[in-house]
């Protein structure tokens, strides 16, 4: 198999070992795969964790971020496969802005800037990341309570139990505070690679609705702009039990759209 390449993009309050079983799935496929850290994340999440507050991730901005996996899609021989996840998957969309990906797939993206909704689920999600009357130099780490409710809401106690101490760190309020400023702006009607977005039914971070609204976006866009809800499916959604089976609807897509 030609051109490859696979470039995991992590998002936002989960170390980027979130990954490692689609990386073994994609790699038994053929592919192969990266899934670098954020900046000032590359340690354990335990460690990470042990680290808060840490400064240096609290400096962490989205456009920043954003260059940093664009250095990273440069410095390939050929332009690879982005599949992201939360803000992860926002920055998918910004890279085919870019023209840096081969094809792209956002799973329970955050939005671009300019899509909102009141849904009190994604308001109360939300708003203890966003931090506003605390000091931006200190990263925020969100509470097994908090993670319970905003990841990995319909899971079993043993499973967020699991999941939190495994992959949750600390993040920066500013990063969070950036997806809704001009750092994650798209221009939707620009011509971009194939690009699948996922959601999930049951999502408390980014409900299903977010997500089609921004698919809705791109449909004067004349390239390939896909949507696919997964009943059931919490903003954990890489880690549930029942990832292997969006994962082999991604690879589908996938196998679909790049010939």
């Amino acid at each position: 198999m030609e051109n490859n390449k696979i470039l995991f993009i992590t998002g936002a309050f989960v170390s980027s070992n979130c990954w490692d079983e689609w990386r073994t799935y994609f790699e038994a496929s053929g592919y192969t795969t990266m899934a670098p850290s954020w900046p000032h994340k590359n340690a354990s999440a335990e460690e990470l964790r042990n680290r808060q507050p840490d400064a240096a991730i609290a400096a962490n901005r989205l456009q920043g971020l954003t260059d940093y996996y664009a250095e990273i899609v440069r410095q390939l021989p050929e332009k690879p496969i982005l599949i992201g996840h939360s803000i992860g998957g926002l920055i998918v969309q910004l890279l085919l802005q870019r023209g840096l990906g081969r094809a792209g797939v956002a799973i329970h993206s955050v939005p671009p800037k300019g899509i909102f909704t009141l849904k009190l689920s994604f308001l109360k999600a939300g708003w203890g990341a966003l931090g506003f009357f605390t000091s931006t130099k200190k990263s925020y780490m969100m509470t097994f309570k908090q993670w319970s409710y905003s990841f990995a809401n319909g899971m079993t106690t043993d499973q967020q139990t699991t999941s939190y101490y495994k992959y949750a760190i600390p993040e920066s309020k500013l990063i969070v505070r950036d997806t809704i400023g001009n750092a994650a702006k798209v221009n939707f009607k620009n011509p971009h690679a194939p690009l699948l977005l996922t959601s999930g039914s049951d999502d408390h971070s980014i409900p299903a609705s977010l997500n089609y609204s921004n698919y809705k976006k791109y449909r004067n866009s004349n390239s390939v702009t896909d949507y696919k809800e997964f009943e059931g499916r919490n903003h954990f959604v890489l880690g549930q039990p029942t990832w292997q089976e969006d994962a082999d609807y991604i690879l589908a897509w996938i196998t679909s759209k790049i010939v």
